[in-house]
């Protein structure tokens, strides 16, 4: 180990060892023109004239550590009524999404089925880990895997995900959100990887009969971005605090966990059965966020198949006079 002494203000300092030299430059105490000496030196020598001493010196410092686990991902969404969100990625950076929500992606970018549910305890965990996160994802109706994009290679690399029918895609940052976002059991897109896509129970028994949804609605956790899917316009409400908002069940897309959730009775049988808004209502009360949207894809499904033929709702436009009497030519 050798011994270096440094002049400073016409003063010999030291001995020092390498490692409190290199310190040294690193921390802006020394420069290039500080002279050194050391065993072995016929005379004193300025810093940038010793070899030992500039890899230290060049060294880079780490950039500093955000604290997040989740990814840190760009994106950019193209479109208007049929959307897609392209998401730009770093090397070595992977975004989780749904199977068949993909629509393009770079060449060095590897897909990977993996097993769970995305999070960073389901990729890195114990089996256990790994069969809680498959598990929650099969109560809420979908598969026991999830897809992982990963880029390998220099600069950047992009890959893309397609909304599954008419609507709007939302970007959701759940920094903003206190790390946590409940949503539709299907209107979840893609994330960062290290969010976790688990199950939110409802806990009162009206939520669970009537809610649409059953007992299960779908939960993202974690500290990245979040795209969510839903149809029609998209409407976002602050709900202050005792604050309450009556919507249709399948109108709901997405709420912050602090908005209360519960199922209300329209009123009377009447109203139920001639109103045509069904018997129940989702009762939103706050504090908190909630997205809303116009089309739900169950209302947009059932009247395609009532102008489906084999239903006998099609053979005629929308504004024919004859009616179903059209469909007694077709038969």
């Amino acid at each position: 180990m050798s011994n270096w002494f440094v002049a400073v203000d016409g003063k010999s300092l030291g001995p020092f060892t390498t490692q409190q030299i290199l310190a040294g430059l690193a921390a802006g105490q020394y420069n290039e023109a500080t002279m050194v000496w050391r065993d072995g030196f016929a005379d004193w020598l300025p810093v940038g004239r010793v070899p030992e001493l500039q890899a230290g010196q060049a060294a880079p410092s780490p950039p500093p550590y955000s604290g997040k686990e989740a990814h840190e991902i760009d994106y950019t969404i193209f479109g208007n009524e049929m959307q897609f969100v392209e998401v730009e990625l770093d090397p070595q950076e992977s975004v989780i999404s749904e199977a068949g929500a993909m629509m393009y992606m770079h060449d060095q970018i590897v897909m990977e089925t993996v097993f769970g549910d995305g999070s960073r305890n389901a990729g890195s965990g114990t089996f256990f880990d790994k069969m809680l996160g498959a598990g929650k994802r099969l109560i809420t109706g979908e598969g026991l895997f999830i897809t992982l994009f990963t880029y390998t290679g220099a600069g950047k690399g992009k890959v893309a995900f397609a909304a599954p029918y008419p609507g709007k895609i939302i970007p959701l940052d759940l920094t903003r959100y206190n790390g946590r976002i409940i949503c539709q059991k299907d209107a979840f897109l893609c994330a960062a990887k290290g969010v976790s896509v688990g199950i939110a129970f409802q806990k009162k028994i009206g939520v669970a009969l009537f809610g649409g949804e059953g007992f299960i609605m779908q939960q993202l956790d974690g500290d990245g971005m979040v795209f969510v899917h839903a149809g029609g316009t998209i409407i976002e409400k602050e709900l202050a605090a005792g604050e309450t908002l009556r919507v249709d069940t399948g109108c709901l897309v997405a709420l912050t966990a602090t908005v209360n959730y519960d199922i209300e009775f329209v009123g009377n049988v009447k109203s139920a059965i001639f109103g045509g808004e069904g018997f129940f209502f989702a009762n939103l009360r706050g504090p908190g966020h909630v997205w809303l949207q116009s089309l739900p894809f169950s209302r947009l499904a059932g009247r395609i198949w009532e102008a489906a033929p084999q239903t006998g709702g099609g053979g005629q436009g929308e504004g024919s006079v004859l009616g179903g009497i059209a469909n007694i030519f077709e038969r």
